[in-house]
């Protein structure tokens, strides 16, 4: 009986054992991923993305290496809410965060605490901008708001903050690579590096400023455009022309009493801008007396240089990061994840900033390296959303995804490449935000492989419809047009679907109406 009673004991020692042992080794075999999540980071200057001007070298070595999505597109194109459908994988009506500076509700399920309740480690470092931490979070250490460029303060774990000397690009990268230095290195992690850049007002690192002055940027064939046909366009308030400011934006003759990212500075860091700022463009500017179309040229080149400027930081950053990961025997086990949180205007229609549901601010960069399972250089058309990052991030995580999460996984698009696969043909947007800061009045809308129809309403209530094939400039608004009533309808048909789909009660009653 004793012999037979030790038999069994140690057999179940010896499963308990192997029980322990298999799930150690399964978490082990789950991907680190690390998510770099920009700020108004526009595809179109990002080398990957076609750009030819400037390069974009370590963001191109993750799309070479790994996956670019040719058409991944924001569902309501503004920097909190879409970081709160990254969060939650859900439409800004569902999450609630609708506008920006208001306050997440940080009581509802947000996937980082999935993948922690699963055995994830998980953090967020540099800018979240939701005015609360969300759950499911063991580290973060976080921008106060938009946070400042130049020694900028940091909020950590147990809310302590601090002013960092330095450029915000680089201490943010700093700040990541040392948390994973520190973590526990028998579980998986998740990590979130947000950066500010390439945030308005554009204030590159130092060692960066004047990093283009010798291109001269070709301005864009809408640069011009008179907004004919479209009635929410003309009212909007983010041109280069009238609402980009010389002082603020671009650094002419900056009140330096009053510039919140010079009084930060020290008197080394003081002496290198204002040299840049002052002694060169200011000086520059002056002598050269514009007015009218010369000045609005000029502030375009101004406006691509500091933005471009500032990109470059982040881009070197990136590779820092990938570099770690390589010199740290990590990169084959680590999902890498570059994304913005939405598009940006590049001088387009004439226009900075984004919001509006045309092509330059509704799509957006997103790039992913995932050894072992995407093949290096693949291309995917398929129309992808930034809800369905979480999605995405769960699946390959090996966790359950929600059935409220309206998001779809892109893991089978990743395991397929670009092969026949059955996906989403169209996508549903919802903007809000109105009157400040750019009076770009809320839509909603459809957006196919040829065709988006627009809704405006609250005060500019009209239908825009746009041929991308024939028009992708997206200049000649064709709703109304006899011709178009079957592809209106057609529309119409699919979006009142997707709506429905997506629970958007608002958009309902404004289309019934």
């Amino acid at each position: 009986m004793n012999r037979l009673l030790f038999v069994l004991t140690g057999t179940c020692l010896l499963l308990t054992f192997y029980t322990v042992n298999v799930a150690a080794q399964n978490t082990a075999r789950r991907p680190n991923i690390v998510f770099i999540f920009s700020d108004d980071h526009a595809y179109q200057a990002i080398s990957a993305y076609g750009n030819k001007l400037v390069q974009t070298p370590n963001i191109d070595r993750i799309a070479r290496e790994g996956a670019l999505f040719k058409n991944t597109f924001i569902t309501n194109s503004i920097c909190g809410p879409s970081r709160a459908c990254l969060l939650t994988g859900k439409y800004s009506h569902i999450n609630g965060y609708k506008l920006n500076e208001r306050k997440f509700d940080d009581s509802q399920q947000v996937f980082p605490e999935l993948l922690q309740q699963a055995g994830y480690q998980t953090a967020w470092v540099g800018k979240l901008h939701l005015g609360s931490v969300p759950k499911g979070l063991d580290y973060w250490n976080i921008l106060p708001g938009q946070g400042h460029y130049y020694n900028p303060d940091f909020i950590k774990t147990g809310y302590d903050t601090s002013r960092i000397t330095g450029y915000v690009t680089d201490i943010i990268t700093d700040f990541s690579i040392d948390w994973i230095n520190q973590r526990d290195t028998s579980k998986p992690f998740f990590l979130v590096i947000g950066q500010k850049a390439t945030h308005r007002e554009w204030l590159p690192a130092l060692e960066d400023l004047g990093a283009y002055d010798d291109i001269d940027f070709p301005v864009p064939s809408t640069f011009y455009d008179d907004y004919k046909g479209r009635l929410a366009a003309q009212k909007q308030d983010m041109t280069i022309d009238k609402t980009m400011t010389l002082a603020m934006d671009l650094k002419v003759h900056v009140n330096y009493e009053k510039a919140r990212d010079y009084s930060r500075m020290n008197p080394e860091q003081k002496k290198i801008f204002y040299d840049y700022y002052e002694n060169k463009i200011s000086k520059e500017f002056d002598e050269k007396k514009l007015t009218g179309d010369a000045l609005a040229r000029w502030k375009y080149q101004r406006y691509l240089k500091d933005y471009l400027s500032t990109a470059k930081s982040l881009d070197r950053n990136i590779g820092r990061v990938l570099d770690y990961l390589d010199k740290n025997g990590m990169a084959e086990n680590t999902i890498v994840v570059y994304a913005s949180d939405q598009g940006f205007y590049m001088g387009e229609h004439g226009w900075f900033d984004k919001r509006f549901m045309y092509e330059e601010s509704l799509r957006t960069a997103f790039v992913m390296r995932y050894p072992g399972v995407v093949k290096p250089g693949t291309v995917i058309s398929q129309f992808a959303l930034g809800i369905d990052w979480a999605p995405t991030i769960l699946d390959v995580a090996k966790v359950k995804i929600p059935g409220a999460i309206q998001g779809k996984s892109l893991l089978p698009l990743l395991e397929a490449g670009n092969k026949n696969i059955t996906w989403r043909k169209n996508m549903y947007y919802h903007y809000y935000e109105f009157p400040e800061p750019h009076h770009v009045y809320p839509h909603f809308g459809i957006r196919t492989e040829k065709y988006k129809l627009i809704r405006f309403y609250g005060g500019a209530d009209s239908w825009e419809l746009f041929d991308l094939a024939k028009d992708p400039g997206e200049l000649n608004n064709i709703y109304g047009d006899e011709k178009n009533e079957k592809i209106v309808a057609a529309l119409k048909t699919d979006l009142r679907k997707l709506i429905v789909e997506y629970k958007d009660e608002e958009a309902l009653q404004l289309l019934e109406n």
